[in-house]
């Protein structure tokens, strides 16, 4: 039997990882709402960004008094809310 194949996650050269790391840095320090369009979800996740913990490679997300953590590279896109 065939083997159903998972779609992969966009390869993004370091130029475009810089530039998303720049964002959410900025997003953090502002302490405004942004809107991150996630690899893999349908929904987009809204609120405001906590914590970029370089460790674990995740993103603290803060939404109606719950954290999130999502994983850097799952990032497509950060926007303004």
């Amino acid at each position: 039997m065939a083997k159903a194949s998972t779609p992969k996650r966009p390869t993004r050269d370091e130029f475009e990882l810089e530039e998303l790391g720049a964002q959410l840095i900025e997003a953090k320090d502002d302490g405004d709402e942004r809107t991150l369009t996630v690899w893999g979800m349908s929904e987009k996740v809204r609120g405001r960004i906590t914590v970029l913990d370089s460790r674990t490679r995740l993103v603290h997300v803060e939404m109606d008094e719950t954290t999130r953590k999502i994983p850097f590279l799952d990032i497509m896109k950060v926007s303004y809310a």
